[in-house]
């Protein structure tokens, strides 16, 4: 069974930084293409990241480029997302995300339909 945990998240005052990982177990299959999304109270989930098999491919949602980076580690079975210059408005619950079946090794996924795993996030704080 595949699992996915975060780790990494807490409070932080603005204009800091953290790094949140994702380590993914129970994979039987070759490194899936993962996904980073936030989910804020009161607000649905959103796309944050989202990197390809291969690390060769990468996208992010408009607010948080320039100070987010996601990468991985495929031996390691491990995401990252390193967060800079953070805002008030990054204050969420951010989960990784796990796609199985990718066509190429450079594609990427941005909609939550098209991930087969979650974690259970970790919590985001950023004082202002």
């Amino acid at each position: 069974q595949v699992q996915l945990v975060e780790s990494g998240g807490g409070l932080v005052q603005a204009g800091g930084s953290l790094r949140l990982s994702c380590s993914a177990s129970g994979l039987t299959f070759s490194s899936p293409a993962m996904g980073w999304f936030r989910q804020a109270p009161g607000k649905e989930r959103e796309f944050v990241a989202a990197i390809s098999r291969n690390g060769g491919s990468t996208d992010y949602t408009h607010s948080v480029k320039g100070r987010f980076t996601i990468s991985r580690d495929n031996a390691k079975n491990t995401v990252y997302l390193q967060m800079n210059s953070l805002k008030p408005e990054d204050t969420a619950v951010y989960h990784c995300a796990a796609r199985r079946f990718i066509v190429s090794g450079s594609n990427y996924y941005i909609r939550e339909v098209e991930y087969d795993y979650w974690g259970q996030g970790t919590q985001v704080t950023v004082s202002s």
